[in-house]
């Protein structure tokens, strides 16, 4: 699944994500709504990750949707 069909399937597959990243808010997943960029940032900023290690962590969740 790439980034394009995450956001129109955003509100389907918030809890496949929050399944993954618990720290992440009911709040966090609305503001992020699909977009790539705006979940990394909610990872980096809940979790401490360092940029690369939170994309990384974003698309092995993709990948395993």
């Amino acid at each position: 699944m790439n980034w394009d069909q995450i956001e129109g399937k955003w509100t389907e597959l918030k809890g496949k994500i929050r399944a993954k990243f618990n720290k992440l808010t009911d709040d966090d997943l609305d503001m992020i709504a699909g977009k790539k960029d705006q979940l990394v940032g909610r990872i980096q900023q809940r979790y401490g990750y360092a940029k690369d290690r939170a994309e990384k962590e974003a698309d092995e969740v993709i990948r395993g949707l």
